[in-house]
């Protein structure tokens, strides 16, 4: 009954495997190295104070397309135990008409596994805030009289939680969490119907030396929502002199079974994607990664940039055991 004004917003819903409204879980080409967007167990992980930013402009060149903004900072609360790690995170998410902002507050409990305290697991609980807002003016019916098109925007302001929990050692991690977990709940008004995704992330990766100045870290993110195809990020970086990480991913979608939301037609969305990290030095780390489509998608649009910054702000003299290279 609804179609977009803008040109190609129906088909930008279709090509990610969701429906109008549904609130999508976002998701980094960077995802290494934004580990607290996705998991609340990541907090404390680097043990100092750190601060993250990342700027997403998905499929530049289509009007409407996801931009996508998120500012996180965690740290540890002790430098002598270690065992809790706080952190926030914000997120805004505009796609078409809509537009979504979030914010959590992030605990993690993190268990020291040997005495030299190179191995942790953490198990985390976020909670916070999402409002949603639909530019109703941004619609139109196709009769042109639609009585469920209001004029305004609508807004709704609702509470969500989210769990996680992460293993790491010097060469290797591995973490599990669930966003959205109130996605069960409908909010409504008069005019429309926002309703959440449950998402599940299970991330991993690993740390090889290759050679004295030269290490490669394979690492992988699997999504699941429930809704659309499964999401599935296939990392390769090569960490050059300590201080240079080049790499590339494929992104692709696969039916991992019979899902009543999925459509048949639903082609995948599949992209690969260059990566470039640069220390600039011990605290301060500058990312930019290029999302190539190649999937029906690839035509209309140029592409979807993604810039990232950190600084850490260390309080302690001596230098971390372990360098964290998640």
């Amino acid at each position: 009954m609804i179609k977009r004004r803008l040109k190609y917003m129906l088909f930008l819903l279709m090509g990610v495997g969701v429906k109008s409204y549904a609130q999508q879980s976002i998701q980094f080409s960077q995802y290494s190295f934004t580990g607290l967007t996705v998991n609340p167990a990541y907090a404390g992980y680097k043990e100092d104070w750190t601060l993250n930013l990342v700027s997403r402009l998905q499929w530049t060149g289509i009007p409407g397309a996801p931009r996508t903004g998120a500012v996180s900072m965690d740290g540890l609360t002790d430098d002598i135990y270690k065992n809790v790690g706080l952190g926030f995170v914000v997120t805004a998410d505009q796609l078409g008409p809509r537009t979504t902002t979030s914010g959590y507050f992030n605990y993690a409990y993190r268990l020291q596994l040997d005495e030299e305290d190179t191995r942790r697991v953490s198990f985390g609980l976020g909670f916070g805030v999402a409002q949603y807002m639909l530019d109703q003016s941004q619609l139109t019916a196709t009769d042109g009289s639609d009585p469920v098109i209001g004029s305004g925007v609508a807004t709704k302001i609702s509470p969500d939680f989210r769990l996680g929990v992460f293993y790491n050692s010097p060469t290797f991690y591995i973490g599990g969490s669930v966003l959205n977990l109130l996605a069960d709940a409908d909010f409504k008004d008069n005019t429309t119907v926002v309703r959440e995704a449950r998402s599940f992330y299970i991330t991993s990766g690993y740390m090889m030396p290759l050679t004295p100045d030269l290490d490669w870290k394979p690492s992988i993110l699997i999504k699941e929502d429930f809704k659309g195809p499964t999401n599935i990020d296939l990392s390769t970086n090569f960490l050059l002199g300590k201080t240079l990480w080049l790499g590339a991913a494929y992104r692709t979608g696969i039916k991992t079974w019979n899902k009543s939301s999925l459509q048949g037609g639903l082609s995948n969305y599949d992209a690969i994607v260059g990566m470039v990290q640069y220390y600039v030095s011990d605290r301060f780390r500058i990312g930019y990664s290029y999302d190539y489509n190649i999937s029906k998608l690839a035509g209309p649009q140029n592409g979807t940039h993604e810039l990232s910054l950190s600084i850490s702000f260390s309080r302690r003299k001596e230098r971390i055991l372990s360098p964290r290279y998640f």
